[in-house]
């Protein structure tokens, strides 16, 4: 039996909903709050009653709310639609998370250009 399994069921279920949830979104959901967002991850319950799903929003923080009120007032609707989609035993509720990844790599990355800038400057004028 070879040590890795590839994608568990859980995983493959998972980016299925994230996948269907998008599409949805993209396409039938008329919230103006939500505007354009990207489902970056979905993880799902062990019992897959719950579905935490994560996304990021090109609208500023200080609109990130209303983003996210609209999904959860959405949540049944998207619900429905990701069950008349995919075929599993039961239709997990649908838990929106905005995901700060994407926005903390951005600060690193920013971070880490101003600190190889500095000692750029620190190796030159040790050489003059």
């Amino acid at each position: 039996m070879p040590a890795s399994k590839g994608f568990s069921r859980r995983d493959r279920i998972s980016e299925q909903i994230r996948r269907e949830l998008a599409e949805v979104i993209r396409t039938e959901l008329r919230d103006p709050r939500v505007g354009m967002i990207s489902l970056t991850d979905v993880q799902v319950s062990a019992d897959y009653a719950h579905a935490k799903v994560f996304f990021s929003s090109l609208a500023g923080s200080d609109s990130l709310d209303l983003v996210q009120a609209g999904l959860q007032n959405a949540a049944g609707f998207l619900r429905s639609e990701l069950g008349k989609r995919i075929s599993i035993h039961m239709t997990p509720q649908l838990h929106f998370v905005f995901d700060e990844s994407l926005e903390r790599g951005a600060q690193l990355s920013k971070l880490i250009s101003e600190a190889a800038a500095i000692s750029d400057q620190t190796d030159r004028s040790d050489q003059a």
